[in-house]
């Protein structure tokens, strides 16, 4: 196959995946009835009524502030934690820092699960804590702010890495103490990093779904994702036009944030570019203040990742808890094993287990061909292609599970599918698009081009230079990638909510449908399985030395 049919196959291919999604939504948006409706008619009552609803504002002004308040708590601190832990002599660093990356790889839901079962208003450990509201927009927006943390910490940390120290040197010899160092010289000379991980953190607030659905449902406090997510049972009947409105109005505020991010990581990039002479600089010394530092880590720790797992593993271990019980005399292992006499819970670990390992290959593999279908092609398609990619990162994983349900609704002979692993593989690796093409693409980056130009110099054409050569250079970094992929595949929750059937389920919708129906019991013992997942996949990761602050 020659090099130009390959790359022209793969670039449409892909162009199809991403838009057949996004157009069908909008295609809906504009009907008056559920596209499967004969009555069907194009119009904008859809929109009049969405735009009319009072619970649609309301959710959107929830979400702006939801927003707002995550990217007030997670800047500073995120920003913060990546000067102590990239530039100071904090005690620790080394086994701090997978720790600090746990809030995410671990599925919000299940965080909002911990809280609920550890310091809700009958929580384990409510007794414990200062009475405070758990079930409130303030609660929400304190516990988004601070597992969102890790998120500007990886790029402030990254920027920080590939920093010239030369100023920060010249602010000590100067006399300057650590914070004025950070707060003057480091923190400024990343900022364009910062403001990209605000921007990127403002986005997540408003794909967000998980947490405002456990936290604020009890009190009616509706966001963007929560008011599509109910807006059928709001009016007792499929409501695809209004959901399709919603959809296009997510999608209208997400776009140009992602965008925005993608200059923003330009303008860092380009920023931190010079370097210094390369000579390793000594860390910043806190003397006395290195373990207070310590200790505000582990406190955040604590906070965002010890109450909410410790809690939900305790809670699937006991019978019951309250004033005056023993933890030792109601502790059971009777949930898990209520876990077994659940078909549909099984498959749901198998499948999730198996949408990890093969699921998780198979999308690596597909990032890889369209990764090199790109590399070395000195062509505007390129940049069609970076921007294709990026469509999808701004469908939040409920958005796009939704719009892949349509599609194979609407196409016939897509149909079977709906009710095959096959519904959820694709809406996962869509969703992760970008994500997947960025890991793949700075391995990619990593290999020379002088082995390529030998083989051709040799007589090999452009694809056997790429199955020959490139490939099997590279096969280290899609190991790496397939493990990050696999972490990211086995949290994900909110995509395979609308496509949840026999068949097709996984932890994380399971997750989200049993605890609509009250079964605390099940849940957490699931959500302890989820975490064992995850906890080892990291483990595996860390092992094989794979860079997750990359």
């Amino acid at each position: 196959m020659p090099i130009v049919v390959y790359r022209l196959l793969v670039l449409g291919l892909t162009t199809l995946a991403v838009a057949a999604p996004l157009s069908l939504v909008v295609y809906q948006s504009f009907l008056t009835a559920p596209f499967f409706d004969p009555s069907a008619k194009f119009g904008l009552l859809a929109y009049s009524f969405v735009f009319a609803d009072p619970d649609f504002w309301q959710a959107f002004w929830t979400t702006l502030a939801m927003a707002g308040g995550m990217a007030a708590i997670a800047v500073p601190l995120g920003a913060l934690l990546a000067f102590l832990m990239v530039r100071t002599d904090v005690p620790g660093r080394r086994y701090l820092e997978p720790l600090i990356l746990i809030p995410i790889f671990v599925s919000a839901v299940v965080i909002a699960f911990g809280y609920v079962v550890a310091i809700g208003p009958v929580g384990i450990f409510s007794t414990l804590f200062v009475p405070w509201n758990l079930y409130s927009l303030l609660a929400l927006i304190v516990i988004a702010g601070l597992t969102h943390v890790p998120h500007v910490y990886l790029y402030s940390a990254a920027a920080l890495r590939g920093l010239s120290t030369d100023l920060e040197e010249a602010a000590r010899v100067s006399g300057a103490n650590p914070f004025r160092v950070a707060v003057n010289v480091s923190l400024p000379m990343i900022l364009p990093a910062i403001l990209f991980a605000g921007v990127l953190v403002f986005f997540l607030g408003f794909e967000l779904f998980g947490l405002p659905l456990v936290l604020g449902d009890p009190q009616d406090i509706l966001v963007l994702s929560t008011y599509l997510y109910k807006l059928t049972n709001k009016l007792g009947v499929p409501s695809y036009q209004l959901m399709a409105v919603v959809v296009v109005a997510i999608i209208a505020i997400t776009a140009p944030l992602v965008f925005m991010q993608r200059l923003l990581l330009r303008q860092a990039q380009r920023y931190v570019s010079v370097r210094g002479k390369g000579l390793k600089a000594q860390p910043l010394r806190l003397h006395g203040w290195r373990w207070f530092a310590f200790g505000a880590i582990v406190f955040w720790l604590f906070i965002t990742v010890v109450v909410p797992l410790f809690g939900i593993t305790l809670r699937s271990f006991v019978v019951t808890w309250g004033e005056g019980v023993n933890l030792l005399d109601v502790l059971t292992l009777d949930h898990y094993r209520e876990l077994t006499e659940y078909p549909n819970v099984i498959r749901g670990i198998l499948n999730t287990f198996g949408i990890g390992v093969i699921g998780g290959a198979i999308a690596v593999a597909c990032y890889t061909a369209i990764a090199l279908a790109v590399h070395r092609w000195n062509s505007g398609w390129t940049r069609l292609v970076d921007y294709t990619v990026m469509v999808p990162r701004a469908m939040p994983g409920l958005v796009a599970g939704l719009a892949l349900l349509w599609v194979f609704l609407f196409v016939p002979f897509l149909s079977p599918l709906k009710s095959t692993m096959a519904s959820i593989w694709l809406a996962y690796t869509i969703v992760w698009l970008a994500y997947g093409m960025r890991l793949v693409s700075g391995t990619l980056l990593q290999v020379g081009p002088e082995l390529e130009e030998a083989a051709r110099t040799a007589g090999a054409d452009d694809l056997r230079v790429k199955r020959d050569v490139t490939v099997p250079l590279i096969k280290y970094g899609m190991l790496a990638s397939w493990l990050l992929v696999f972490l990211i595949f086995v949290r994900e929750y909110s995509t395979g909510i609308y496509l949840l059937g026999p068949g097709t389920e996984v932890i994380g919708s399971l997750l989200v449908s049993l605890w609509g129906t009250g079964a605390v019991d099940l849940v957490s013992a699931l959500s302890v399985v989820n975490v064992v997942m995850i906890g080892v996949g990291l483990a595996v990761a860390i092992r094989l030395g794979v860079r997750l602050h990359g």
